[in-house]
């Protein structure tokens, strides 16, 4: 386990740059730019995930390992994802 302490300040911008990026989803779920909505949204989820996944899960400062099974679920994710997909488009 890391021993690595944030400052509070850190965890505020963190913080505050989710609340900014919910903003801009919202402002892209109001937009209309055709098909590139999914793709800004993705975008925007993402990088979310991986501010939340890095700080607050204090995944950015733990050993290898723990980047090796973050990594690990993150595949996984992406499998099935395309696996659902396949199945999804081969039914369109």
């Amino acid at each position: 386990m890391s021993n690595h302490i944030l400052p509070k300040k850190t965890y505020y911008m963190i913080g505050a740059a989710l609340m900014m990026l919910l903003a801009v989803t919202v402002g892209v779920a109001l937009l209309h730019l055709g098909p590139f909505n999914v793709l800004v949204a993705l975008g925007v989820a993402v990088t979310k995930a991986v501010l939340v996944v890095l700080y607050f899960m204090h995944v950015k400062y733990n050993s290898r390992l723990t980047w090796v099974f973050a990594s690990g679920g993150v595949l996984w994710l992406l499998i099935m994802l395309i696996l659902t997909m396949g199945d999804f488009l081969a039914r369109y």
